[in-house]
């Protein structure tokens, strides 16, 4: 399989590389691949990691899920390619950062141009089914991208992780909270935006703690 992951994370990340959950999950998507329709393409799976080196990391956004439709996924969390239409979150997020920060709805729904800011977009699990949610869910994938997020947590300083609904909140237990900001609302999906997605003004929060120390703020 062609998988691409910038050097940094292959570094930090070498020790879970190497445990036997990893080798029984990377047979297992291999088999997948072999076999059925996976999003994202390979070389994708690992886009989050490779597109934001581990010490440029400033932002954290964790999803749960890749997006199961056709063309959809490329393996930045609630991102889409390009020329495809926004899921109902994604516009919902646009919605809340033309709201928080007055920026008008962007044209491309492909978040790639946060990644290289120093945004994680990172998926719990990195793989999924066509038209088939959650089914590779409790492969492995998960202690893996567990140990991503710790390890930014443990070796990182002043990052913020922004955690939207349960899931991810549940995720982020793990984040080492004096020494980084965490901002937690519920999901960005249209079942729950209305109860505090919107008007959470995580955006403008997330730039105004990056500017405090010293970083330069998101192009959100």
């Amino acid at each position: 399989m062609d998988v691409r992951i910038d050097n940094s994370w292959e570094i930090v990340l070498s020790n879970e590389f190497k445990q036997p959950y990893f080798e029984q999950l990377a047979n297992f998507v291999r088999n997948e691949y072999e076999t059925k329709q996976i999003f994202p393409p390979s070389k994708e799976i690992f886009n989050a990691l490779d597109l934001c080196p581990f010490n440029k990391v400033k932002v954290v956004i964790i999803g749960q899920d890749p997006y199961h439709g056709p063309g959809q996924a490329h393996g930045l969390c609630f991102s889409v390619r390009d020329g495809v239409q926004f899921p109902p979150s994604l516009r919902n997020i646009f919605k809340e950062i033309n709201s928080d920060l007055g920026k008008p709805i962007p044209q491309s729904g492909d978040l790639s141009r946060w990644a290289k800011q120093g945004v994680l977009l990172l998926n719990a699990t990195l793989t999924v089914r066509a038209r088939q949610a959650a089914s590779h869910q409790n492969k492995g994938w998960e202690r893996f991208t567990d140990a991503a997020i710790k390890a930014v947590s443990e070796q990182n300083e002043n990052v913020v992780f922004l955690l939207w609904g349960a899931y991810a909140h549940r995720k982020g237990l793990v984040i080492d909270r004096t020494k980084h900001l965490v901002l937690e609302s519920v999901h960005p999906s249209p079942l729950s935006a209305s109860r505090g997605f919107f008007g959470n003004h995580h955006f403008s929060k997330a730039n105004n703690y990056l500017k405090e120390n010293g970083k330069t703020p998101m192009a959100w």
